[in-house]
């Protein structure tokens, strides 16, 4: 294994359902091309599932984000059916917060294996930074991407802002100002 696709919940909930979101739409053929091109490459694919239960409500993120999303079992949860998971995905992690210690337990034991890690997905001012940060901290020598062609945040403004946080946290971005919503 020398390179990890990871794809960060890319579910219905995000795309289309409870948080819809007009630039994670115009992403989606995007990043089915770059689950393509990683599963043709040999790369890994690793998805991300944000996952909650039916007490989200009562929790920090739900006091925080009243709107309940990604709902074990419901068809907000699941992956958006354009980008197949059950064809390409190497691993799918269910993860109950924003980072997921999942995916860093997973690039802990495996990062010897692992030359570089390419990150899409939603959002990227929320899970996708933090997930990012988490296999950066993991693989501090490791060569860490994100597509921000493949990425949409909750705004554009707050999608920029995360690219730059990472940018300054030496992850390297891929495609910026070539987002399909700019």
């Amino acid at each position: 294994m020398k390179k990890v696709l990871v794809v960060i919940d890319m579910q219905n909930d995000f795309i289309t359902g409870a948080l819809r979101n007009e630039d994670a739409i115009k992403i989606v053929p995007y990043v089915k091309k770059k689950i393509e091109e990683a599963w043709d490459l040999g790369a890994k694919i690793v998805f991300t599932k944000d996952t909650h239960g039916e007490d989200y409500m009562e929790s920090e993120e739900g006091a925080n984000l009243p709107v309940k999303h990604c709902i074990k079992g419901s068809e907000g949860w699941e992956i958006i059916d354009e980008l197949e998971a059950k064809k390409y995905a190497d691993l799918i992690i269910e993860k109950e917060t924003f980072g997921s210690t999942k995916l860093a337990e997973y690039f802990e034991e495996n990062k010897d294996d692992i030359d570089e890690v390419e990150f899409v997905g939603v959002c990227t001012d929320i899970c996708v930074i933090s997930n990012v940060l988490i296999t950066k901290a993991v693989m501090p020598n490791k060569k860490i991407y994100v597509d921000a062609a493949g990425c949409a945040g909750v705004c554009l403004e707050s999608h920029d802002t995360a690219l730059n946080a990472m940018k300054a946290c030496h992850i390297k971005i891929k495609n910026e100002k070539n987002e399909a919503f700019r």
